[in-house]
């Protein structure tokens, strides 16, 4: 397997709507594993191919307490939601930085599994929340375009004032811990 680097905001392949996946075969498998993998090392609880410079609709979650119960939502869809809810949301390519986005409380999801096997599943908590967010990475949407443009510029600052430090050597390694 291999770790994959994460793009990081206001990079614009993050803005690159990704296409459906036609085909689950060996190479998207590895994929999947790279991308396991990645999100595991930075820290994360999803990931969308477009945050590793990858165009097609997939993303992976695992949000349980001990870090092992990866999910896949190939081509994912919300079919239906309900309710709102504001909670603080974090993310791996705005390292560093997290405020409160309001997302649909629960959710129906159609996808497909690593398999390629179609399914459905209703979906509340964080793990509806971590979906929906990479669902927007999918469509080339960052929870920062939840927030006022006052609030994504100083984000957008500080980010590439921290980037530039740690190009020069002279800032420790953002923490991304935990973010979507």
């Amino acid at each position: 397997m291999t770790r994959l680097t994460i793009l990081e905001y206001p990079d614009p392949r993050l803005r690159t709507r990704a296409v459906p996946v036609d085909t689950v075969d060996g190479g998207l498998r590895e994929l999947i594993d790279d991308m396991l993998e990645t999100m595991y090392a930075a820290k994360g609880i999803g990931l969308a191919a477009t945050q590793v410079n990858v165009h097609r609709r997939l993303l992976i979650a695992d949000v349980s307490e001990g870090r092992d119960e990866p999910r896949v939502f190939i081509n994912p869809e919300i079919l239906s939601s309900e309710g709102t809810e504001t909670s603080q949301e974090g993310c791996l390519s705005v390292p560093g930085y997290y405020d409160d986005v309001e997302r649909a409380e629960r959710i129906r999801v159609r996808a497909q599994d690593g398999d390629g096997r179609t399914f459905e599943a209703d979906l509340d908590g964080l793990l509806a929340i971590c979906v929906q967010h990479e669902i927007d990475h999918l469509d080339g949407k960052l929870f920062v375009d939840y927030l006022s443009e006052m609030k994504r510029q100083r984000v957008r600052k500080k980010i590439e004032k921290e980037r530039k430090l740690r190009a020069e050597g002279r800032a420790p390694e953002t923490s991304r811990a935990p973010a979507i």
